[in-house]
């Protein structure tokens, strides 16, 4: 009973245990005081403790490990990624640590990874299927045995019917083509998607064939060479960046192959002082009022002494990571922004932490970039050529560019026209019921209309 109450750390149980030891000690001759030293001896070892050969042991497996870090760096980590390969939250931290150890990451593919994770001769990790949400052990045994004994696959129509689809099925394919696993047949996952249910039913006939022993019209095809076109039915354009990296976190747990926030690249400059990783090489200004943006990938809050809520956002931006402190009125207000994945400006103080010796920003103003992006931008410039050129922009420009807009009406950012006509060039500040809320999809689909360069923000 004494042993389950020292586990369980809990007070009131120790208390009743010192008074039964006591009780039995003295009983035994043994004074008091003495009896409530010994207790207090493991009262205080239940807090935690354990002997001297654990701790040697520990030390000894530390240390050979730090070693085979520091020399086989690549092996090391893809053993220690393919011993967690179960446990998203641990591979996120793992992959991480991999980046910054510089070791690249290739993606997982049906055509060269395997089970586990790999070192590659050239400091690399290849990327374990097995760590592919939603693929069980069985479908990606099933897809390397089928490798193995007849080679690469040449695209999805093949691979679909040499897999057993009772174990690789739908499910399982929409998962490895999420997480990037059929990248090798090209990199549009969109029209992998779209593709997919032609695949199948190509596969499902190619079976039937096989198990009633008929091969197709006349015998002009072989049942072993199931694939029947190399082209797609439909052309479908490829995800936009933002929605293909989601897809991947979905499949992997993690952005792998970009970073949410390079899309806004471009724009960043335009309302943050600078990088993350500047940021962390420069001296703070404690006057300064700075302005940082990243993509929170670590979310805390609690609770402080008077009952209200502050909470603690860990920026991410790819080139560095940076803390920001939200303390209760700023909390309060933004507290609908702060959360996992999105992308955020912060406004505030610069500073090191008192507790860590690290830099953070104390907030004072939250954004999401859209946010931002309409408080900071001066005009959306479109440009008009009258003539009509490859993109079918003609007279019918003013009726597209009405529909587009309408939408997304209301909002503080003017709209400007670029025109260049044949004989003139000027620009024209559309009136106040033309302005927008400068999202991105108003932008991006402005730009699927009259094309990438014809549109942008300027500030």
């Amino acid at each position: 009973m004494l042993r389950r109450a020292m586990g369980k750390k809990k007070p009131e149980e120790m208390a009743k245990q010192r008074d039964i030891f006591n009780k039995g000690a003295i009983e035994k001759g043994v004074d008091e005081s003495v009896a409530n030293y010994i207790f207090d001896l493991m009262e205080k070892f239940a807090g935690y403790g354990f002997n001297k050969s654990h701790s040697a042991a520990y030390a000894w497996v530390s240390y050979q490990t730090a070693w085979l870090k520091a020399h086989y760096p690549a092996i090391f980590m893809a053993a220690v990624l393919s011993a967690d390969m179960d446990n998203t939250d641990k591979i996120v931290v793992l992959i991480e640590e991999c980046r910054d150890m510089k070791l690249e990451i290739s993606p997982p593919s049906i055509n060269h990874s395997n089970y586990r994770f790999e070192a590659t001769q050239e400091d690399g990790i290849v990327y374990g299927l097995g760590a592919v949400k939603g693929a069980g052990q069985s479908a990606i045994e099933d897809i390397l045995n089928q490798r193995r004994n007849d080679g690469e696959f040449k695209n999805i129509q093949d691979f679909c019917c040499r897999v057993d689809l009772r174990k690789v099925n739908k499910r399982v394919l929409e998962a490895l083509i999420r997480s990037g696993s059929l990248d090798c047949f090209g990199e549009n996952r969109a029209q992998h998607m779209v593709d997919l249910p032609v695949a199948l039913k190509i596969a499902e006939q190619q079976l039937k064939l096989a198990l009633a022993g008929q091969g197709d019209l006349f015998g002009l095809q072989q049942i072993s060479d199931p694939v029947q076109g190399e082209g797609s039915v439909v052309n479908v354009e490829p995800w936009p960046e933002n929605e293909r990296l989601a897809a991947e976190k979905v499949a992997l747990g993690l952005y792998l192959t970009g970073h949410p926030i390079n899309q806004y690249g471009n724009e960043l400059g335009n309302f943050i002082t600078a990088r993350i990783a500047a940021m962390l090489g420069s001296k703070p200004d404690e006057e300064a009022t700075v302005r940082v943006a990243g993509l929170v990938v670590e979310f805390r809050a609690r609770q402080t002494k008077r009952g209200k809520q502050m909470g603690f956002a860990m920026l991410d931006d790819r080139t560095g990571r940076m803390e920001v402190a939200v303390f209760s009125e700023v909390f309060e207000k933004y507290r609908e922004l702060l959360s996992n994945d999105n992308i955020l400006v912060v406004e505030g103080s610069f500073s090191i932490d008192d507790y860590t010796g690290n830099p953070r920003v104390t907030a004072e103003r939250i954004m999401t970039i859209e946010q931002a992006r309409g408080y900071f931008a001066r005009t959306v410039m479109i440009q008009w050529y009258q003539e009509e050129d490859s993109k079918g922009i003609s007279s019918q420009f003013l009726v597209d560019l009405q529909q587009l807009i309408e939408p997304f009406q209301g909002g503080a950012c003017p709209v400007c026209v670029d025109y260049q006509g044949k004989h003139a060039r000027s620009q024209i500040l559309l009136g106040e019921a033309w302005r927008v809320h400068p999202g991105d999809e108003l932008l991006l689909r402005l730009r699927n209309r009259l094309g990438e360069d014809r549109v942008r923000v300027t500030y």
